[in-house]
C-alpha cells in the first residue's frame, strides 16, 4: 500500500502571526514609555546643567563688578536655539537688593514634549537653593529626584 502524501507548505498560520503581533504590542507598550521618560530626563539634565552655567557667569561678572548683571546673554538664555527644551530666564529676588540676589528659572518651552513635563520650571536662586515645579527643597512636596536624576 502507498500512501499519498500531501506536499507540506512552509509559512506562517495566521495565529502564529497574531501571537508575534500580540507580544511585540505588549513589548512596545512596555518600552515606549520608559524611553520617553528617559528621553526627558536627558532634556531636564540639560536645563540644570544651563542654570549652573548661567550661574557660574554670573558669579564671574559679580566678582568682577560687584554686582549680578540684570540681564543675561542671549546665549545663555537659549530663546532662539531650536535644539534646546527650555528657556533660561534671570529674575531678581524681589525680597533682595536686585544688585545681590537673582532667583535663574529654566522654563520648559511651549508648546513642547517637555511642557508637561511632571518637574515643571526648574529654579536655582544665588544661595544655592534649587527648586522645580514650583517649590523649592526642603518644602512639602518637592520631588528630590527633579534635582537628582
Amino acid at each position: 500500500m502507498h500512501l499519498h502524501s500531501h506536499p507540506r507548505q512552509n509559512g506562517f498560520t495566521l495565529i502564529e502571526l497574531m501571537i508575534v503581533i500580540a507580544i511585540l504590542g505588549v513589548l512596545g507598550a512596555i518600552a515606549y514609555p520608559s524611553y520617553t521618560e528617559y528621553v526627558m530626563r536627558g532634556h531636564r539634565a540639560e536645563a540644570r546643567a544651563g542654570l549652573l552655567q548661567a550661574q557660574q557667569w554670573l558669579e564671574r561678572a559679580a566678582t568682577a563688578t560687584g554686582v549680578y548683571p540684570s540681564t543675561l546673554p542671549n546665549a545663555l538664555t537659549w530663546a532662539d536655539d531650536t535644539s534646546k527644551r527650555y528657556t533660561i530666564s534671570l529674575n531678581k529676588d524681589g525680597d533682595k537688593d536686585t544688585k545681590t540676589a537673582f532667583i535663574l528659572n529654566a522654563t520648559p518651552k511651549s508648546p513642547g514634549p517637555q511642557a508637561s513635563d511632571k518637574c515643571g520650571t526648574y529654579t536655582l536662586s544665588n544661595t544655592g537653593l534649587r527648586g522645580a515645579n514650583g517649590k523649592t527643597s526642603g518644602q512639602t512636596g518637592y520631588d528630590t529626584d527633579c534635582w537628582g536624576k
